[in-house]
Parts: C-alpha cells; structure tokens; sequence
C-alpha cells in the first residue's frame, strides 16, 4: 500500500471518488469530520499541515472508511460518534444521528425553563442526546427517558456515563404506557418520535433510509400522528399544572398538531420554525 499520501493528497482522493455520491461542500464536511477523528487535528491544524504523510496505521483507516462511505454510509456511523450541543455521543444502527433541529428543540426546552430542579420525561431515547443535553444544562433536572429499543437504551447509557449525567432509562412500549407504573409527575415532557410517513420514503436521503433504523423514523400514512396523541395522552395526566409539553414534529403538519393539542386541553400551544423557516417544532402547556 503507498503511504506516501499526504493530508492534501487524501482531501483529493475523497473528492474523486465521492463526486457521483455526495455533494463537493458535503464531501469536504464528511473528510474534515474523518479526519478530526483519526488524526486527533482540528480544523485548523489540518489546514496548516496538508503536506503531512499520512501514517500507515491512519491511512488504512482513511482507506477502509471511504469504502464505508462509497456505500454511503453516514460518517457518523463511519466512526461511531458524533457532535450535539457541544457534547460528544457514540451513535449506531439502533440510534438515529442526532439532526440541527432537535438542537434547537433542546435549545429552546433550555431557554423557557423557569423551574427549579425540574421532572423531566423524553420519549424515545435514541442515542440518548436530548434527555443527555438536558441534564448537563438544566441544574438539578431529574431526567428520565423511555425507548422500545433495547440496542438503543445500551448506546444512551453509554453516552450518559461519557457525558457524567444520571439519566433514569426505562425500556419501555410508549403506545401502551398504560401497562407501566410512572413514579412521579413531570415539569417537562419531551419527545422527538417517529414521524416520517411511508409515503415519504421516496424523498428520503439513501443513506438515510439505508442505515438508519426505521423503527425510530417512519409511521403508518393512515395514522401519522399516533405517537404525538399517546404521549399528549399521557401527559394530560401526568404533566403538572403548568408544565411544558415539547415535540419535534414532520413540517407538513403543523396545523394538525395544534388541533390535536388544541382537542385535548392543551394551552399556551406554539408551533417553532426551525433555522431553515420550517415547522419543525411545538409546544404546549397544560
């Protein structure tokens, strides 16, 4: 194998051969963030050391990854973590990458709270980023956070530990949380689940749908909001008086989200653009 191949050098072989899957901007995003990793460099200092040899045990590396994403495989997935709110998460086929809209819904939950050493409920644990980013943000917050996938709870715990927060994680069937017994009331109630219709599949980038795990993404075209009406559901009886009820929702349905809010009680219901002028956010109060 030639390990004459510099940090340049590489920069251009990725651009090469990733020109027919990605596009020149993403290429040069996906090469930074691999080599980040790999090199233990910053953005900086690989700019200022492009005419480095590449080492043989890195180049092997560097070579096994782009095949990884010649078959597009998402870079976070290629090195088994990535950024979210200034916090590091291993991510794997049983978590979703963490996207820029659920920062902002993260951000958001942050910036209203006015409670001290708040309840907080997330449904749909992933990766474990927002109930994680929450507890390292809000002082005192008792974090709590459900998941049917189990795959999905051992990645979360893992990144509680890697971020020094408590999470309480419970595997649990959030469609049936009638079966389970829910220890205490909540301040805030989080969730970004499911809620791309199958429909939609056909818009949907090919790594995405190649590797991300569907459970976590789609729902049924003739019941698009059944998760949302579950978890508000639960949360009529077990939000407190005044407490917060967030969701990251699908952009085309925003109008029937407040419906939905509005039928069952809710109050004070916001629908959030995202930082691209899309509805991609609602809150509520009870």
């Amino acid at each position: 194998m030639n390990s004459d191949y510099t940090i340049k050098s590489v920069q251009s072989l990725f651009r090469e051969e990733l020109k027919a899957i990605y596009p020149q901007r993403e290429i040069e995003n996906i090469t930074y963030i691999l080599l980040e990793y790999l090199l233990k460099y910053s953005k900086i200092e690989i700019q200022l050391n492009k005419g480095e040899k590449i080492k043989q045990n890195n180049l092997e590396d560097i070579l096994k990854a782009l095949e990884d994403l010649k078959s597009s495989v998402p870079i976070q997935y290629v090195i088994g973590e990535t950024e979210f709110y200034d916090l590091v998460f291993k991510v794997n086929q049983h978590t979703l990458i963490p996207r820029q809209e659920t920062e902002e819904l993260v951000h958001a939950i942050i910036n209203d709270n006015k409670v001290e050493e708040p309840n907080i409920l997330d449904i749909g644990t992933g990766s474990g980023c927002i109930p994680i980013v929450l507890a390292h943000n809000i002082a005192g917050a008792n974090v709590s956070s459900v998941d049917i996938s189990e795959g999905a709870i051992v990645i979360a715990k893992e990144n509680a530990v890697l971020n020094n927060v408590t999470i309480n994680f419970h595997l649990r069937n959030f469609l049936k949380w009638e079966k389970y017994s829910w220890e205490k009331s909540f301040d805030i109630i989080v969730s970004n689940p499911p809620y791309v219709k199958e429909s939609e599949k056909e818009l949907m980038e090919k790594n995405v749908l190649a590797y991300e795990p569907h459970t976590a993404l789609f729902v049924d075209d003739n019941d698009p909001l059944i998760f949302y009406r579950r978890i508000a559901e639960f949360a009529k009886t077990h939000l407190k008086k005044g407490g917060k009820l967030y969701f990251e929702i699908n952009e085309a349905l925003g109008r029937e989200m407040m419906e939905l809010l509005e039928n069952l009680g809710f109050s004070s219901i916001k629908v959030m653009k995202d930082l691209n002028g899309r509805d991609r956010m609602t809150s509520a109060e009870l």
